[in-house]
């Protein structure tokens, strides 16, 4: 039997949903973390912090899977909270849930099926680390978005590349992108849909005042450091969730995280996906 925790967005009708399938599964015989603790607001507001789900993952307590009821932000902050990764699965509750894979009407009988295989199969997402000055500032599974904290103000930022200073930007900000990311702010900015199996970092330019300013792909293992080249108030702000005041010395370094999420594969193939939930909406 496993351990599974359960988290829910905080929409009454998401709610019952979980707490519905969390009996269930006990029923099944499998143990249940499913508290008011574990509900997750999005935004500003949040009442849930880490201090309060580190407890669920020390070596004896962690949970087997995670099992997340809610749209793509509630997925990446369960991702952003966890501080040991365990295989997740969302249910969708949102719009788009392109990190959910399964809908309420096909949860229950999928995690039936999981739940009895020896080998279930996991599937693991690159996430990208951020340090500034050397500091660590967080990690993201999606994106992380150096922006300007004045829109009628340019930013002019500088990537160097294995000591070399490869490009230069003068736009409004700057997505750097997980390839799980791809499909998220950065194509809305332009980049390109990229396979997630790839290692690459994604940078795509927000409305760059030079149209030669395409997208990149860089290779993972090579050293990637972002600087502010002017002195103009930014933010950088990583899945959404966490925002960090940018100055005009600092450095921002980026590499492929120890730490990849790890998802359960809920059988669906990625291109497929991308034709149902993106270019059919």
């Amino acid at each position: 039997m496993a351990n599974i925790l359960l988290v829910s967005k905080n929409v009454q009708s998401c709610e019952n949903y979980m707490k519905a399938l969390a009996e269930e599964l006990q029923q099944l015989g499998h143990h249940v973390i499913f508290h008011e603790n574990n509900r997750y607001d999005e935004g500003e507001n949040s009442t849930c912090n880490e201090a309060l789900f580190s407890p669920l993952f020390t070596k004896q307590t962690a949970p087997d899977y995670v099992v997340v009821g809610g749209g793509d932000g509630t997925v990446l902050l369960t991702v952003s909270r966890m501080p040991i990764q365990v295989p997740l699965v969302g249910i969708n509750f949102g719009e788009v849930g392109f990190l959910a894979d399964l809908s309420p009407g096909t949860a229950s009988s999928f995690l039936h099926s999981f739940l009895e295989k020896t080998d279930p199969k996991i599937n693991t997402r690159m996430r990208i680390r951020f340090d500034v000055n050397g500091t660590y500032v967080g990690t993201a599974l999606n994106e992380a978005v150096i922006i300007t904290d004045r829109p009628s103000k340019m930013l002019k930022i500088a990537v160097c590349i294995d000591g070399v200073r490869a490009e230069e930007f003068r736009a409004d900000g700057l997505i750097v992108s997980t390839p799980t990311g791809s499909t998220a702010y950065a194509m809305s900015g332009g980049g390109p849909i990229v396979d997630p199996r790839l290692e690459v970092f994604i940078m795509v330019p927000m409305a760059p005042f030079i149209l030669t300013n395409r997208p990149h792909l860089i290779q993972t293992e090579r050293n990637v450091n972002i600087m502010l080249v002017e002195e103009r108030p930014a933010s950088l702000v990583i899945d959404g969730q966490s925002t960090i005041t940018l100055t005009c010395d600092c450095t921002i370094t980026i590499e492929k995280s120890p730490e990849p999420a790890l998802f359960i594969d809920a059988g669906e193939n990625f291109f497929e996906k991308v034709t149902r939930k993106l270019r059919h909406l």
